[in-house]
């Protein structure tokens, strides 16, 4: 039976190493291999693993860096060609950007190395959509997002302020629009960038922010979206119309 295919967090973690490495010069028993294997091996994404033996072993690992191989216009080979859309996905996000890359990746590999952080993330279930860094994070940063204590204080000092409660990004009030139905409604947006997360440090009012559910979708799509970000985002966007 196979295992199931790589998630978003294997794949950043896999791209950060064939940067740091020379893929087509390394074998299984890379030391960087091993320990990836071992890392992956220690992540709490996948329940089912059919068969546990091959699971993410090194040699499944510097096959992954050689199916990256394809991708890489500096490379005069062929690579090996059975890699996934997840692949090029992943590639296309951050060959770019390798700096994020290299944070984000360094956070999930610290994630592993704390139960405390792993018992943390597994009581967010049902996130099944991923951010560009990947389900583990996003789950860190949706508990951070939960707290009703800290969200009814933001709410709070925000209605003091303006006496109205108004989405930070568009400005859309949900009492404006649908009334008495919309009134105290809001959601809390977590601002602090995915790779930066901490789940034992206490969090700020202004560390969070009022947005309504549509922008709060988008900045989950790339967490690390700031507010500022998607508001030139929804000026280009005005500018084209």
């Amino acid at each position: 039976m196979r295992n199931p295919p790589w998630t978003r967090d294997e794949l950043i973690l896999a791209l950060d190493l064939y940067f740091c490495v020379k893929p087509n010069a390394v074998s299984e028993s890379h030391p960087e291999v091993v320990e990836l294997s071992e890392i992956l091996n220690r992540l709490p994404i996948h329940a089912h693993r059919p068969d546990p033996e091959r699971f993410r072993n090194p040699s499944g690992v510097r096959m992954k860096l050689s199916n990256f191989l394809r991708l890489d216009p500096s490379y005069r080979g062929a690579g090996l060609q059975a890699g996934s859309k997840g692949d090029e996905a992943v590639w296309n996000e951050f060959v770019g950007q390798k700096e994020r890359l290299r944070k984000t990746a360094e956070r999930i590999r610290s994630l592993s190395q704390s139960p405390e952080e792993l018992a943390a993330a597994a009581q967010v279930q049902g996130e099944e959509a991923e951010a560009a860094e990947g389900r583990l994070l996003l789950r860190l940063h949706k508990l951070k997002e939960r707290s009703a204590s800290l969200t009814n204080k933001k709410k709070a000092a925000a209605f003091r302020q303006s006496g109205r409660l108004q989405c930070e990004v568009c400005g859309f009030d949900f009492k404006e629009k649908y009334g008495e139905i919309g009134d105290g409604f809001i959601e809390c947006h977590h601002n602090k960038p995915l790779s930066e997360l901490e789940v034992d440090r206490r969090t700020r009012l202004t560390d969070l922010s009022l947005v309504c559910s549509n922008c709060h979708r988008m900045l989950h799509r790339r967490l690390d979206l700031s507010l500022e970000g998607l508001r030139a985002c929804m000026g280009r966007r005005r500018g084209r119309a």
